[in-house]
């Protein structure tokens, strides 16, 4: 799953969000800091409305929450839905297996995601593959501005 941070950044790049079941988001509010919710059609479903799309909360009488306006939900895109938001720019994903550095410690294993970019490549390398592909599509929709 991508960081907090970077689902952020899409956000405010431009990077817009129709929720289906399955999505994965967090709510604005030190009272929800760390909690990611699952849109679902039995318990969080999205509402359009003429007034904008909402999120409602059914069946949830723990909460003191009905639903909340979509722009106090941030959407953290799932690996596959970045992938396919990169579209015909995407290259490649390369897994690099960690090794042991001249100090004898362990590196973790990396992930590197390849995209074409205005007639050249762009590598963009995370140890979660998901916010490889989300640093990347960061970098294509600030390029297309």
């Amino acid at each position: 799953m991508i960081s907090t941070a970077l689902a952020s950044e899409l956000r405010a790049a431009g990077l817009r969000w129709d929720p289906i079941s399955g999505d994965a988001f967090q709510l604005a509010g030190r009272e929800f800091e760390g909690d990611v919710f699952t849109v679902s059609d039995m318990t969080i479903e999205p509402h359009r409305y003429a007034t904008g799309m909402v999120l409602g909360f059914n069946g949830t009488t723990e909460w003191a929450l009905d639903s909340v306006a979509l722009d106090d939900a941030l959407w953290l895109p799932r690996e596959d839905q970045l992938r396919e938001l990169l579209r015909g720019a995407f290259r490649s994903l390369e897994r690099r297996a960690g090794s042991v550095g001249d100090d004898g410690a362990a590196t973790s294993t990396e992930y590197v995601v390849t995209i074409a970019l205005r007639d050249a490549t762009r590598t963009f390398a995370s140890d979660d593959p998901a916010e490889a592909y989300g640093r990347a599509l960061l970098e294509l929709i600030r390029a297309a501005d």
